[in-house]
C-alpha cells in the first residue's frame, strides 16, 4: 500500500525538481534594454495588426462588391419578369 500511494507523489516531485534545474538561466538585462525590447515588440504588433486590417478590409470590399452586383442583377431579372407579367395581363385578347 505504501508504495502505490506515494509513488505518484515521488515522481511528481522529481519531475518538478528536475525542470527547475534544467531551465537555462535568464540573462540579466538592463532596464534600457528591456525598454528597447518592449518598443520593438509594440512596433511588430502594430505592423501585424495593420497588415491584418488591410487584408480584412480588402476581402470585405471584394465581398461587398460581389454581393452588390448579385443584388443588382437579381433585381433587374425580377423587374423584367414583373414587366412581362404586366404586359401579358394588359394585352388585348
Amino acid at each position: 500500500m505504501f508504495h502505490g500511494k506515494y509513488i505518484s507523489i515521488l515522481l511528481l516531485s522529481v519531475s518538478i525538481t528536475g525542470t527547475c534545474f534544467a531551465a537555462p538561466p535568464q540573462a540579466d538585462q538592463s532596464p534600457k534594454q528591456d525598454m528597447k525590447d518592449a518598443g520593438n515588440s509594440t512596433k511588430n504588433a502594430a505592423q501585424h495588426t495593420g497588415q491584418a486590417t488591410k487584408k480584412t478590409a480588402k476581402t470585405t470590399g471584394q465581398t461587398a462588391k460581389k454581393d452588390t452586383k448579385k443584388a443588382a442583377n437579381k433585381t433587374g431579372q425580377e423587374t423584367e419578369k414583373t414587366g412581362q407579367k404586366v404586359e401579358d395581363k394588359t394585352k388585348p385578347n
